[in-house]
């Protein structure tokens, strides 16, 4: 998939917003709750980039499966800190390689002199190729066809036992083979629903359920009395669906438009399939 300027410029190189090690966890969720992105670089007193922490990593937290406070936890125990970065010398198609080879949305961009510049997204990428497009590509082609999918009134401990299992970042919600909602990462942060679910079971049971790649009904059964949410109460409903005959700009512009990083993708309203940032950047790494 070609793109016409396929250089890594400034205009696509965003200046981050960063945090120290010491910043306590509540306090990084509250600022990508403000700021509404997915990630914060994790500085030192010299501004050197240290780390990267993730809404995903930031989960982590919330989750009842030990017994540190959630008030004692600080960035530094959750971030990663094998930080890949890049210059404004590669490409963009390089860049979405490297994404795609190390299984991450976003990587570190540093100046000649070895210095902080900025981060580079998926995002970032995809709105480039929207800009930049030379070719034109189906959704059909590129989209994932093998979908994870749960019901309106599935539980949200199992679905967050589906995200975790298939390392996914979304589920879609679905009646009668319809979208009708999706579920993230990012909906259960605010509410909290894993810490809530600590103060009244056993975190061996959650463990147990939780982890396990198919838990079994009983076991789900057994922790019911905890289980009163459902996927219905936290996705978001109607959301927005591409047709597969599309093309991929298309898809490009609906992400960019409604800030969204996954599109449903239908054929006559039943769900064939759905497109991602992650397909159009791993589109962008075979040109590399």
């Amino acid at each position: 998939m070609l793109i016409k300027n396929p250089s890594l410029h400034s205009a696509l190189v965003k200046k981050a917003i960063t945090i120290t090690p010491q910043t306590g966890i509540l306090d990084a969720i509250e600022v990508i709750q403000k700021y509404k992105i997915g990630r914060l670089v994790v500085i030192d007193r010299s501004r050197k980039p240290v780390g990267i922490i993730t809404e995903k990593d930031m989960l982590k937290a919330l989750y009842p499966l030990d017994r540190k406070p959630l008030g004692s936890i600080q960035v530094a125990d959750l971030m990663s800190k094998n930080l890949i970065t890049v210059t404004k010398k590669d490409s963009v198609y390089r860049c979405a390689k490297i994404m795609k080879d190390n299984n991450i949305s976003s990587v570190i961009v540093l100046r000649d002199d070895g210095n902080f510049d900025g981060i580079l997204t998926k995002t970032d990428l995809v709105f480039n190729f929207l800009s930049h497009e030379s070719t034109q590509l189906k959704v059909s082609k590129i989209m994932t066809t093998k979908v994870v999918t749960a019901s309106p009134k599935d539980s949200l401990f199992l679905v967050e036992s589906m995200l975790i299992n298939n390392k996914i970042s979304r589920v879609v919600v679905t009646q009668n083979q319809k979208p009708v909602g999706i579920v993230t990462h990012r909906d259960f942060i605010p509410i909290r629903i894993p810490n809530r679910l600590g103060m009244y079971t056993d975190p061996n049971e959650l463990r147990d359920v939780w982890y396990s790649p198919h838990p079994s009904q009983f076991n789900i059964n057994q922790l019911g009395y905890v289980l009163t949410f459902r996927a219905e109460d936290i996705m978001t409903k109607n959301p927005v669906t591409i047709e597969y005959a599309d093309d991929v700009s298309m898809a490009a512009l609906v992400m960019y438009r409604y800030g969204i990083s996954g599109i449903p993708v239908v054929k006559q309203s039943k769900l064939v399939g759905i497109i991602t940032k992650s397909d159009i950047v791993f589109a962008l790494a075979e040109e590399a």
